[in-house]
């Protein structure tokens, strides 16, 4: 085993397990409102308007406070930053169990946007730090399974959970709030000890592995920057790039899908006819099928050449799915369908990640990483307000999941101009192989 293989594996051993535990919570924190309205829409007086906004309300702070969260990242340092977000959104998570009217719930989902901020473009930022360029791409892939992940198997335990009504006088949806909010601040405390800071003071790589990361880091760091020039250090000249704003405007396309998909998912199966429990149960198919997306369509991506063909794939499967599972009411079928599209819905994002996060210069990165983030995000403010508007007009999400298939096709025409203008190169591990002396 060379080197590189060595220094590789124990870096994904060592940082993947904490950061994909860490996102697994953020993403069950931030989905299970979507199981708690099958209760708790009723029990506060809450209409399929007001669900959507309060759904999209948390992603205007979130998207506001990217930036600005992953520049205090690079400046605190990932652990303390990592740690506070994490701890802040568990705590105004479990708060979400004292709601009591659509106001209320405004203003803590609005808290809880403003928590998790950062918390998705600082891991991508420390990522950075540590993995070579082209491992990143599947190290990302890895990192964002935690979004099916988190949704089949917390789907069902909110299902499960939500049977807890009258249990020392609460909601079965009031429990779903307060003992999910839990993981989230143990993990906090942990952070500090878990996650190291730099490759320089990584004490489980030897010596010698230590030497060739922080060389071939260092190398890498360098060429990005020459071949960004000049201007390669103005953190507005990178925000304000071309590519970058198409990346955004894809982005835009692709936070549609998959908060949509999150949010709406245990309520577009209800009508179906099953229990709550039940529907969890069934909600959590389509998102195994996304596990299985990601897994397939990753493959495809890793092979040299292929990155950009995956995404399109990923985004036209997207699109059968949605507009076949719009254009039926039978419920096999509308399953069958809805599974079709997280297949590609899910399989995408990781995809995605491993085209831009080479773009930026290494001063530029923090800044422009979480701008396309942040103005991909706000797709999530609009959605859900658009789509449960949708829901009160007609009786039914089917309209919907037409909005969501056009979204899928802006995210493809964004991604066909970046290919068109700037090319498709993506590197690969033998580029990094070949072009880093001594790395065996």
């Amino acid at each position: 085993m060379t080197i590189e293989d060595r220094v590789v594996r124990k870096l994904t051993v060592r940082l993947l397990p904490i950061l994909i535990f860490g996102y697994f919570i953020a993403i069950l924190d931030r989905a299970n409102v979507g199981v708690a309205a099958l209760t708790m829409n009723a029990d506060i007086g809450l209409s399929a308007a007001a669900f959507g906004l309060a759904a999209g309300i948390f992603f205007v702070p979130y998207v506001i406070l990217e930036v600005p969260s992953n520049l205090a990242l690079a400046r605190f340092g990932a652990r303390f930053w990592i740690a506070r977000i994490m701890f802040t959104w568990g705590v105004i998570s479990g708060l979400h169990a004292i709601i009591w009217n659509a106001e209320s719930l405004y203003v803590l989902r609005a808290l809880l946007g403003a928590a998790e901020a950062g918390f998705f473009p600082g891991v991508i930022l420390y990522l950075t730090t540590w993995f070579p360029a082209a491992y990143r791409g599947r190290i990302i892939a890895m990192f964002t399974t935690g979004i099916p992940i988190a949704l089949v198997i917390g789907t069902p335990i909110s299902g499960l959970i939500l049977t807890m009504d009258d249990w020392l006088g609460l909601h079965g949806w009031q429990w779903v709030y307060l003992i999910e909010a839990l993981p989230a601040v143990v993990l906090a405390v942990a952070i500090p000890f878990l996650l190291p800071s730099k490759p320089e003071g990584a004490t489980f790589l030897t010596e010698q592995e230590r030497d060739w990361l922080v060389g071939t880091l260092a190398a890498e760091r360098a060429a990005r920057d020459a071949q960004a020039g000049a201007g390669g250090h103005s953190v507005l000249k990178a925000l304000l790039s071309p590519r970058v704003l198409l990346f955004c405007v894809a982005y835009y396309g692709l936070t549609n899908l998959n908060g949509a998909v999150s949010t709406f998912l245990p309520q577009i199966l209800q009508p179906f006819g099953l229990g709550n429990t039940a529907t969890t149960f069934v909600a959590a198919v389509p998102y195994a099928v996304g596990v299985v997306g990601m897994i397939v369509l990753g493959r495809i991506a890793d092979r040299p050449g292929r990155r950009w063909f995956a995404t399109y794939l990923a985004l036209a499967v997207a699109v059968v799915g949605l507009v076949g599972a719009g254009a039926v009411d039978v419920p096999v079928v509308k399953l069958i369908a809805l599974c079709v599209a997280a297949f590609g819905v899910f399989g995408v994002l990781p995809i995605f990640w491993g085209l831009p996060t080479a773009l930026l210069s290494s001063a530029a990165a923090a800044g422009g990483i979480a701008l396309i983030n942040s103005l991909g995000n706000i797709s999530s403010v609009v959605n859900p307000a658009v789509i449960g508007a949708i829901r009160e007009s007609t009786g039914d999400f089917n309209g919907g999941l037409f909005w969501l298939a056009g979204m899928a096709v802006v995210a493809v025409v964004a991604l066909a101009v970046i290919y068109r203008l700037w090319g498709g190169r993506t590197p690969t591990p033998s580029a990094t192989s070949t072009s880093t002396a001594g790395g065996h």
